[in-house]
């Protein structure tokens, strides 16, 4: 199973974070953030919304097929691991990590819904190991908890609902901010799962900024397609300076295929490979 992920998380979301939309999957929670106004400036160019049901099960499956080289993505629910490199423990459908602080997160809000449940004990080392590449207080025990969870259906809704709040919701509606259509609109999501939120140089915020300063947004008046071959490439620049990330080819391979096919609405068939892998999604 190849997996490469996303530095540390750096608190805070230059760009959409106060921005959420209802969720497309299980809440952990019966309250539903109402959906964020969309103005004629922002309205995306190129249609597709990549937060529909069909669109949003597509985007789930392109990051498995790098994530997890698969596009089995609800498998992974109890996929847990640590692939050595310096985050502990990855796990989950989106690659928690317990050195960057989205594992915690997420078992806390497990908790705060469902208290009596396998992981909550492990929440004071949880807390001890992030920042950390540490087992301390977890290990085999913890890892067994992590699969037992991941049978439950809360924990499922859990795991769902942190992807939405940390990292979908948010980088698809600063994508329609921007004026961009569903393939951009995944472009965005798949850099914030790697990179993660922030604005410095080498997550996400700093990404899309060294973009904007090549190329503007449709929302902006520029090209879409100009756009997100700048995004592109700047994320490329980042991915190369880290060894985990310096297989490039879910960008060159996958999402510059889309790309350079016109196809910016995401629509299907689509094929492509990622590390050499073929996929396709009909």
């Amino acid at each position: 199973m190849r997996k490469t992920m996303r530095p540390a998380l750096v608190a805070g979301l230059s760009v959409a974070s106060v921005l959420t939309i209802a969720l497309a999957t299980p809440a952990l929670s019966s309250a539903t953030p109402a959906p964020a106004p969309v103005s004629a400036a922002s309205a995306f160019a190129s249609g597709g919304d990549l937060a529909s049901p069909e669109k949003k099960e597509i985007a789930m499956q392109l990051v498995s097929s790098a994530e997890n080289s698969s596009l089995d993505w609800k498998a992974q629910y109890k996929y847990i691991e640590d692939i050595g490199d310096g985050r502990g423990y990855t796990a989950g459908i989106i690659g928690f990590c317990s050195g960057t602080g989205d594992m915690l997160e997420l078992v806390q809000a497990y908790t705060n819904s469902v208290p009596d449940n396998p992981l909550a004990k492990y929440l004071p080392a949880l807390k001890k190991v992030n920042g950390t590449d540490s087992h301390a207080g977890l290990g085999q025990a913890f890892e067994d908890a992590w699969v037992a969870a991941a049978k439950t259906s809360q924990f499922q809704a859990a795991q769902n609902s942190e992807r939405d709040r940390v990292y979908f919701n948010p980088s698809v509606n600063q994508a329609k901010s921007d004026g961009l259509g569903a393939l951009g609109q995944f472009i965005y999501y798949d850099a914030i799962v790697m990179h993660g939120p922030g604005d410095s140089s080498d997550s996400f915020g700093g990404i899309r900024k060294t973009a904007m300063n090549k190329a503007k947004t449709p929302a902006q008046g520029g090209n879409e397609t100009t756009y997100l071959k700048a995004f592109l490439d700047a994320r490329k620049v980042i991915m190369k300076q880290e060894e985990a990330h310096a297989d490039t080819s879910r960008v060159d391979t996958e999402q510059l295929v889309f790309l350079n096919a016109g196809n910016v609405d995401l629509h299907t068939p689509l094929k492509w490979k990622v590390y050499g892998e073929p996929f396709e999604i009909n």
